[in-house]
């Protein structure tokens, strides 16, 4: 009877020869069993993702709205202040940032921070 070529996607088999082979491999029949596999995997995939992203977005975002809503109610109300102790507290990790960079030696002038009282530009300078 000779070998036999078994294809896991189509649950096949057939005699193991070149033009069986090829003839099988581009089928209607083994493309479609081949897709409905790997779609398998990927629809459960989605399934599982979009079930944890779900979660955890509405989750985190209504939390995240409920705390910034009471600690806006709290605050006094002064107007043209809106800061947070949210907002300083990242303040606070940019210039904690920025003292780290500015302690590594031989700094790139592109990542040195501008002077105070911000960069002398000339009246006719030509960019570009």
């Amino acid at each position: 009877m000779g070998k036999r070529y078994y294809c896991d996607y189509c649950d096949r088999s057939f005699q193991d020869n070149m033009h069986n082979r090829k003839k099988h491999l581009n089928g209607v029949q083994h493309h479609r069993a081949k897709k409905a596999w790997f779609d398998h995997f990927k629809e459960e995939k989605r399934r599982k993702e979009g079930f944890e992203d779900k979660l955890f977005h509405e989750r985190s975002v209504e939390d995240w709205l409920s705390r910034r809503e009471k600690k806006r109610k709290s605050a006094p109300s002064t107007k043209g202040d809106l800061t947070t102790e949210e907002d300083s507290e990242e303040d606070q990790s940019d210039r904690d940032v920025l003292l780290q960079l500015l302690s590594v030696p031989n700094l790139p002038p592109s990542l040195l921070p501008p002077p105070s009282g911000g960069w002398k530009v000339q009246e006719n300078a030509e960019w570009g």
